[in-house]
């Protein structure tokens, strides 16, 4: 029973294959229309966005005189743990709202803060502060604003610890967004894979029968005989009977 499971999977796996092989020119013209389609829509209706970056960095005062010669690794680690404190002070209400109000731009506090993103860099005290916007000039000029802002704010919070501005934020010339190529890849993708679905549903639901294959795998019963088709331009010939009466007479010399 095992065996004959198997086998019928092997089939009907096997059969997949073979349409989807049957149809593979039409599935990937489909996946290539939706490519082009996702391409120009991400030229014509998405908004590039760019990225301006103010980077910090962190300085602990509590390292010694003797220490601004040799920092140890603990001492590193103290300053990289301080980075994700004064990301969480960068992004309070108190601190993006006043950003908003020394920059003048028309945003709430949600939609600045989607905007406005913190990392450390490498594991190190340096840490950067990205704003990403349709404009570029703004996108400037909100990081530094905060690059103006964020230092003093600090000081006042965090006690023996201060922040200080290494790169202020140039106007960015590149987009960030969106990838064209990333986009038609994903169309490519899910075109294939939307024909590749709609071939085999029709496939699956299609219950014409189109050869003797079809009967055998479906049923058990042996085929007795089958009708060939005369109006076929290149018709199978299935023995002596299987030649029209004309084709018979001309190869007896019969006019």
């Amino acid at each position: 029973m095992n065996e004959k499971n198997n086998e019928e999977e092997y089939i009907d796996l096997l059969k997949i294959v073979q349409i989807l092989w049957k149809y593979s020119v039409l599935i990937l013209i489909v996946g290539i229309v939706f490519a082009t389609l996702l391409f120009f829509y991400a030229q014509m209706f998405v908004s590039p966005k760019y990225e301006a970056n103010a980077l910090f960095y962190v300085n602990n005062s509590t390292f010694s005189i003797s220490s601004a010669v040799r920092i140890s690794t603990g001492e590193l680690n103290a300053a990289s743990d301080l980075v994700d404190t004064y990301v969480a002070i960068l992004q309070s209400r108190a601190n993006m709202e006043l950003v908003i109000e020394e920059s003048g731009v028309d945003y709430t506090y949600e939609q600045l803060r989607q905007m406005v993103s913190a990392k450390a860099v490498n594991s190190t005290g340096l840490f950067q502060v990205t704003v990403r916007s349709k404009n570029p000039e703004e996108a400037r000029t909100l990081a530094n604003v905060i690059a103006v802002i964020l230092p003093d704010k600090i000081s006042d919070i965090v006690a023996n610890s201060a922040v200080e501005v290494v790169d202020y934020a140039v106007t960015p010339h590149t987009r960030v967004s969106p990838n064209y190529m990333k986009y038609a890849a994903v169309g490519l993708l899910f075109g294939i894979v939307l024909a590749s679905a709609v071939v085999l549903l029709i496939s699956y639901f299609d219950d014409v029968i189109h050869d003797e294959d079809y009967l055998l795998q479906n049923y058990d019963a042996p085929v007795l005989a089958t009708i060939p088709d005369l109006m076929a331009k290149t018709p199978k010939k299935y023995g002596y009977y299987g030649t029209s009466s004309y084709a018979r007479s001309k190869k007896g010399g019969v006019e």
